[in-house]
């Protein structure tokens, strides 16, 4: 019974190994808690072996529950894996990938002995992770204390914590010190400046720097990783030119169609208005990320192709993709240009009853903006008053943007005042009241709102666009803006024919109609408090030139 017990045990682990490097978390942990199930009859007893490997499960699909459970097994079940160094740093990683920085901290404090380089780069990963570059950068030297020398693992960990927390000066300084102690920045170094720089809207350093890669200013080329860090720079239409560029330096290197690189690539096209590569891509792909699906998604959505954008989520829950929060954000965006209350309305309920999904507030300014633009203005205000969270700015601007296209003045009022209070500073939200006084016929009321406007100083953002015209091989742009006049020639006449164009669009719309999404112009209009901006992609012909290939892209 005995040697059948052991052969069993054993089994046991070789299968929980494969799935563990078949990267199957999932049926890790149902492996090893089954077992666990088990032993207590007597069958199969957890190898302290696999300790480890269940931790590294935990952290991977960010399980803490699952892993407090391991942590408990070990203290009561395998107290000799207590002082195992291996099992110890595992449980500090799953604690730090899990968010919880005090456990891990504590689970590093109570080391039976801490020389071992791995345990304490993953408590500096842990703290640099989680925006706590200075207890990094303090830890790495202390290490020194304790007879260790940081190690190229070390550095770039501390390098990235300052570059993801937007303090790239430091970054830097920290890269002169690395070489100073004998190492030499590697390409993960130089991601993570790239990816420092770009999540923190420093597009274009980010490319600077990325550039210096490329033209061997730093005798590293570009991984799959940088590639993916910086495309993002390049995603609205003005610098999709340049995205091509990278792109094509994906294909030369060999890496278009690794996961991260084609899913940016997606999301960089499908942002910049350019559905018809976005789409190529997307199809070309032989394996797809729920961020791919979600870039596509919003993209469709976004450039007017609500109908394939529903079709497209339909699709992703039949390939078995499993959607997250942002899924449901792009498909509720969708079902709002698309003016599909009913289907929006389902997907919201489907969101939290199936798939296990609590509503974030994005998901309910998308619901408020649905049912606005169907003209459902009290619906809309029920649903506020019945959020479990506290509204913020985009769902009252959501009820302020429908109560004046649809002409209720109570609501707009009262949406106004709400983001005010949100917002005292912000004035997009009293020009949109004011608009909606305006039509009512209140010209008094207006005044008001001026004034009150001058009263408080607020300032509204001059808006602006990009004109990106094509004619065969040539390319010009030009920015038009509220405080001047561009310098190219014939916009003027450009300008005209784009207004023109809006306003015999604007006759054809009926009055029920929502504002978003004519595929006459793929013209959108979102509005929230802080923000009234629009995307327009129009073809429009230059009046002066007959050449039927000229394009104008706003």
């Amino acid at each position: 019974m005995r040697a059948g017990a052991t052969t069993t045990s054993w089994t046991w682990i070789e299968q929980l190994t494969s799935a563990s490097r078949q990267g199957r978390h999932g049926r890790v942990l149902h492996l090893f808690f089954a077992c666990l199930g088990s032993g207590d009859r007597g069958a199969v007893d957890p190898h302290p072996a696999a300790v480890p490997t269940a931790l590294r499960a935990c952290a991977r699909v960010g399980n803490a529950s699952s892993g407090r459970l391991i942590h408990a097994l070990i203290l009561t079940r395998f107290p000799s894996l207590a002082s195992d160094a291996i099992a110890a740093t595992a449980l500090l990683d799953m604690y730090a990938k899990c968010g919880l920085v005090a456990s891990a901290r504590r689970v590093f404090d109570e080391m039976a002995r801490r020389d071992d380089l791995v345990a304490w780069n993953a408590l500096v990963a842990c703290y640099a992770r989680h925006a706590l570059p200075e207890r990094a950068l303090a830890l790495a030297i202390k290490m020194r204390g304790q007879c260790l020398r940081p190690d190229l693992v070390t550095w770039n960990t501390v390098v990235s914590g300052f570059a993801l927390a937007g303090d790239d000066q430091m970054a830097g300084e920290l890269v002169a010190a690395m070489e100073e102690d004998g190492f030499q920045p590697d390409v993960v170094t130089w991601t993570s400046l790239v990816s420092g720089l770009v999540l923190n809207f420093q597009y274009a350093r980010a490319r600077d720097l990325f550039r210096r890669m490329v033209t061997a200013g730093t005798r590293v080329l570009p991984s799959s990783a940088t590639i993916a860090s910086i495309l993002p720079a390049f995603a609205n239409v003005a610098d999709v030119k340049r995205g091509k560029e990278v792109h094509a330096y994906a294909v030369v290197a060999g890496v278009e169609q690794d996961l991260t690189v084609s899913s940016a690539l997606v999301d960089m096209y499908a942002k910049g208005g350019f559905v018809v590569e976005a789409r190529r891509l997307f199809h070309k792909m032989a394996e797809r990320s729920t961020v791919t699906w979600n870039s596509m998604i919003f993209g469709l959505a976004n450039s007017g192709h609500s109908q394939e954008a529903i079709g497209l989520f339909d699709r992703m829950l039949c390939d078995g993709a499993r959607p997250d929060h942002l899924t449901f954000t792009a498909v509720l965006t969708a079902c709002s240009y698309a003016g599909m209350v009913e289907l929006g309305k389902g997907l919201y309920h489907a969101m939290q009853e199936e798939h296990g999904i609590e509503p974030r507030l994005e998901h309910c300014a998308c619901m408020v903006h649905l049912l606005g633009r169907a003209g459902q203005l009290t619906e809309a205000y029920d649903f506020i008053k019945a959020m479990p969270l506290e509204p913020d700015c985009f769902v009252w601007g959501a009820l302020l943007g429908a109560s004046r296209s649809h002409g209720n003045v109570k609501l707009a009022e009262l949406a106004a005042s709400r983001l005010l209070t949100v917002e005292p500073a912000n004035a997009a939200s009293c020009l949109l009241f004011s608009e909606a006084l305006a039509s009512a016929g209140r010209q008094d009321d207006v005044l008001k709102m001026k004034r009150l406007v001058k009263r408080r100083r607020m300032k509204k953002l001059d808006g602006c666009s990009w004109l990106d015209r094509i004619k065969r091989r040539k390319r010009v742009q030009g920015l038009i803006s509220q405080l001047g006049v561009p310098s190219w020639q014939k916009l003027g006449a450009l300008a005209q024919s784009i207004c023109q164009t809006h306003q015999e669009v604007a006759r054809k719309i009926p009055p029920q109609a929502e504002q978003g999404a004519l595929h006459c112009g793929a013209w959108m209009v979102h509005e929230c408090s802080a923000k009234l901006w629009s995307q327009r992609a129009i073809h429009v012909r230059d009046p002066q030139e007959s050449d039927e290939g000229t394009i104008l892209r706003i």
